[in-house]
């Protein structure tokens, strides 16, 4: 089953969305209009009211988290009858404000040149993403080396995009795998599950920890191209068939040893472009709750532990794109589908946000102001991007548009994900 890495978040706490006092008897109550500062005068943080008649039901979460703060059990030494209890937020907030924020930050590099992502790694970079075409035959090592230079406690999470079909990093050591949409027509979910499995093994291997898939958008035609996200990346149109695939493709992964990642919240079958290369809308939202959401809220209810949000704006839930959309991620997902693990934004360098006038520094301060607990990007130089990223995010909690508990909660999850007790792990 999907969650056995969720099940290492003891101490995580569902992010607390301040005066949002909806309720989902009987439909969507709207978020409030009122939503955090953004960081760009260029760039509105949405807090629109759903348009029409929302009727998206309450979604229980399958599993429900232990409260942070847990205690140490207390030592049986006479002399100290009980320990000090450790309060794992408190101890992330001793970590320097720099190191806490590049916790949040995921550097690209290059699979073939993995050692140049080091001077952001060595600055405590939450996670690096590979790409590539042809990973080399010694990435493990490679890999072992570049996390061996993260502060202690602090080793960056390994991610690539290994959907299959067109899409996959590193298939000469992964093993090929057929389009997401071939695999729905001619495989069974235990087959999927199995190839799925049986790739992870590989990944893991080779030094990697996270796959950004599966795909759980339903597919509205060809692609991917600039008119379309998916095409055959997506499952299926049809949302049952997008949903038993794609959670089988998703405990699969998990079963080899890598942490799936869902996207791309809510749904961008449907939109009116593909995103990298301009901006994009999805459908209302009273029709992405009739469609596009349900595999999502099936993923939710079986416990996965991350989720992509994308870039396309969702009308009802104001005018930002989805990934700097406190509506979306803190309101929609968070509070009403009942989401409590980790929550990562697509790529910020996308057209879809640069459209906007927002450098991918800027970018990064509104999603974690909306909720993201990871920000992701590619970048021409990916270290000093880094660098700005992190400087901004530093600045926006110095300055109160993020608040430093907000953050603490981001890293806490981050480092839960990679299964990290920061109790018992060395200061960095």
């Amino acid at each position: 089953m999907i969650g056995r890495r969720l099940r290492r978040l003891r101490g995580l706490v569902p992010l607390l969305v301040a005066g949002l006092g909806a309720s989902c008897a009987g439909g969507l109550t709207a978020p409030p209009r009122t939503a955090p500062v953004a960081a760009s005068p260029t760039a509105t943080t949405s807090g629109a009211s759903p348009s029409g008649t929302a009727t998206i039901p309450a979604v229980t979460p399958s599993r429900t988290l232990t409260p942070s703060r847990a205690a140490i059990p207390s030592p049986t030494a006479a002399s100290r009858p009980t320990a000090t209890p450790c309060d794992p937020l408190a101890v992330i907030d001793s970590w320097s404000l720099s190191l806490r924020a590049a916790q949040l930050v995921v550097v690209p590099a290059d699979e073939t040149d993995v050692a140049a992502a080091a001077p952001s790694i060595r600055e405590g970079a939450g996670g690096v993403i590979l790409f590539g075409a042809a990973a080399p035959a010694d990435l493990a090592q490679q890999l072992s080396d570049l996390r061996a230079a993260a502060p202690p406690g602090a080793a960056p999470l390994v991610m690539t995009d290994e959907e299959g079909g067109g899409v996959q990093r590193m298939a000469n050591l992964a093993g090929s795998v057929p389009w997401p949409a071939t695999m729905a027509a001619t495989m069974t979910p235990d087959q999927v599950r199995t190839l799925a499995a049986q790739t992870a093994r590989r990944l893991a291997a080779a030094g990697v920890t996270m796959d950004l898939a599966p795909v759980l958008d339903l597919a509205s035609g060809p692609g991917p191209d600039a008119a379309h996200t998916d095409g055959p990346r997506s499952f299926s149109p049809d949302a049952v068939t997008a949903e038993n695939y794609g959670l089988a493709f998703a405990e699969g992964l998990e079963e080899g040893g890598i942490i799936p990642v869902v996207k791309h919240f809510p749904g961008e079958g449907a939109a009116t472009a593909n995103t990298d290369d301009g901006p994009a809308r999805t459908p209302a939202l009273s029709e992405l709750e009739q469609n596009d959401l349900l595999p999502f809220e099936a993923a939710i209810r079986q416990g996965i532990p991350a989720v992509m949000i994308g870039n396309a704006v969702v009308p009802g839930l104001g005018t930002s794109p989805a990934s700097l959309s406190f509506s979306v991620i803190s309101w929609l997902l968070r509070q009403q589908l009942g989401f409590a693990g980790l929550v990562m934004t697509d790529a910020l360098n996308a057209e879809a946000i640069s459209a906007l006038g927002l450098t991918v520094p800027e970018a990064a301060v509104e999603a974690v102001a909306a909720g993201a607990d990871m920000v992701l990007y590619n970048a021409s130089n990916p270290n000093a991007t880094f660098d700005q990223v992190v400087a901004a995010l530093v600045r926006a909690v110095t300055a109160g548009t993020i608040p430093a508990a907000s953050l603490d909660t981001s890293v806490e999850r981050v480092l839960g994900v990679k299964g990290v007790n920061v109790c018992a792990s060395p200061a960095p």
